[in-house]
């Protein structure tokens, strides 16, 4: 494949020095386009466009992989289970370690590519890569501490023994938030495990995918081992309902929302695969009267505006006491006026990039406007831009009735909430039917111990903004979700426990 220069237009009422055309110029060996099946890149009988969505320009067209692509990779990799099963845990490290190293070699390539498919600024896509790649490290050393039992038998004849073995072919499903994290996360423990995996990346973003199996393939990893099937929107359901009902799998792993996660766990029920489900937020962020306000608005811009507040775990419902309100309102406004900069992502400046698409652009204008028609006060931003580019909004005069307070909303809006009570902070905190993070502020210890374990969430920031990290568990309660990813139990989701009773000795 050459080398490709893709142009972008220029932007419309943005900043004038945004008014210029943008490419997206990767060199060849990270650029892919068709299907990896097998160790093999493969053309589908059609294609689909990748857009720019800051630009709403075609940046690259993917072979639009159907159900007979999926069913093919898949068959590639319960082939491919076999051999990589019985390699060592030693050698599988080897291989991921590899694969992580030349992630960082790249990381400037795979930042452009995330950047240019997703929307965000380079600097938090150079983030990405490094959170990325921290997985393929992490679980490369983890690989090799897959330990089993030995339990003592209440018989002298027999021995009893508690071993892990890997489950399969893994089907993984992932979003376009974080296009390259999202799989690696996943992919890396499967492998570590000895699983392999077929990957089903959003439509939106299938660049980074293609680009990690390009790298993974230098790496070493065995054809069948990793496989990716990019797709159009309008083929997803079929080449789903694949991944989730044919025989061979037998595990699915899905980060998205919590209505397509229930589809695709009753999918999944026929067969009675093994699920893990990474869905759904709507994450709390308290500020108590104790807390240092400073270091409050800091958590709170690092927590909202990441990716323009298009994560799962960025906080929705901002709830502060009254103490201190309009002392952290005041802060807060400030902050947003000297750090936001709005942009393409590739330029050095911008700290803000656009919505992923018009959709989502239009549903946190939605937002606001109901929240205004109940009484909310627009202090900052409430705007939208050209395309999906919205203005990072901060409301003030929030109640719990509005729209934003009971619905993720997946874009740059910060609703406040006034409260007076602690009691009052944990009746709002845990009235979701979701629980996957939450954040608190407070600098008195006895508070922090009772909020922190009564929070209804899988993960609390305590005076911190940002959380995620290979080491650390993620994964949340009631219906954010099941299973957890990252940390030593996060390759438990790719194992099953076999027991074996050794009898007939002698004692």
């Amino acid at each position: 494949m050459s080398s490709r220069i893709l142009k972008t237009r220029g932007f419309l009422g943005l900043p004038t020095a945004m008014l210029r055309h943008y490419s997206l110029d990767v060199s060849n060996p990270l650029l892919r386009t068709q299907s990896y099946v097998n160790g093999r890149w493969l053309s589908a009988a059609s294609d689909f466009p990748v857009l720019d969505p800051a630009t709403g320009e075609e940046i690259a067209r993917v072979s639009d992989c159907g159900p007979a692509e999926a069913k093919q990779a898949v068959d590639a990799a319960y082939e491919a289970f076999h051999s990589w099963k019985r390699n060592s845990a030693k050698e599988r490290s080897i291989v991921l370690r590899k694969w992580f190293e030349l992630m960082t070699l790249y990381k400037e390539e795979l930042a452009q590519l995330i950047t240019y498919e997703c929307g965000k600024p380079m600097s938090e896509s150079l983030g990405e890569v490094a959170y990325s790649a921290s997985f393929l490290e992490w679980f490369s050393e983890e690989a090799r501490r897959v330990y089993g039992d030995f339990v003592p038998s209440p018989a002298k004849d027999r021995k009893i023994l508690l071993l892990k073995q890997p489950v399969g072919v893994a089907s993984i499903i992932t979003p376009w938030n974080f296009p390259s994290a999202m799989i690696t996360r996943k992919a890396a423990a499967a492998l570590a495990a000895g699983c392999t995996v077929v990957v089903k990346p959003a439509e939106d973003t299938p660049l980074s995918a293609l680009a990690l199996a390009e790298l993974a393939e230098k790496a070493g990893v065995p054809a069948g081992v990793f496989n990716v099937v990019p797709c159009s929107r309008e083929k997803t359901p079929a080449v789903g309902e694949v991944l989730c009902t044919d025989p061979l799998v037998a595990k699915i792993s899905f980060t998205g929302s919590t209505a397509t996660g229930k589809v695709l766990l009753k999918m999944a029920a026929d067969t009675v695969k093994r699920a893990s489900m990474e869905l759904g937020g709507h994450a709390p962020f308290i500020v108590f009267d104790s807390a240092d306000v400073d270091k409050a608005v800091s958590g709170a811009m690092a927590s909202k505006f990441r990716n323009s507040g298009q994560t799962c775990v960025c906080s929705n419902r901002f709830l502060v006491q009254s103490g201190v309100h309009d002392g952290f309102m005041d802060k807060l406004g400030r902050a947003m006026d000297a750090e936001l900069r709005l942009g393409h992502g590739s330029e050095p400046g911008t700290t803000q990039g656009p919505l992923i698409n018009t959709k989502a652009a239009e549903k946190v204008v939605n937002q606001i406007s109901d929240a205004v028609s109940r009484g909310a006060k627009v202090l900052k931003g409430g705007k939208r831009l050209d395309g999906s580019f919205m203005e990072p909004t901060l409301l003030a005069d929030v109640t719990t009735e509005m729209i934003c307070t009971t619905e993720e909303t997946f874009g740059p809006l910060l609703p406040v909430i006034r409260f007076n009570t602690e009691e009052e902070a944990l009746a709002i905190a845990n009235a979701s039917n979701v629980g996957l993070a939450g954040y608190f502020f407070s600098q008195d210890v006895s508070q922090i111990w009772r909020v922190m374990e009564a929070l209804e969430v899988g993960m609390v920031g305590v005076n911190e903004g940002l959380l995620s990290t290979p080491e650390a568990a993620f994964g949340g309660v009631k219906q954010s979700g099941l299973g957890l990813e990252g940390s030593k139990y996060g390759i438990d989701e790719y194992l099953e426990v076999k027991y074996m009773c050794f009898g007939g000795l002698k004692p």
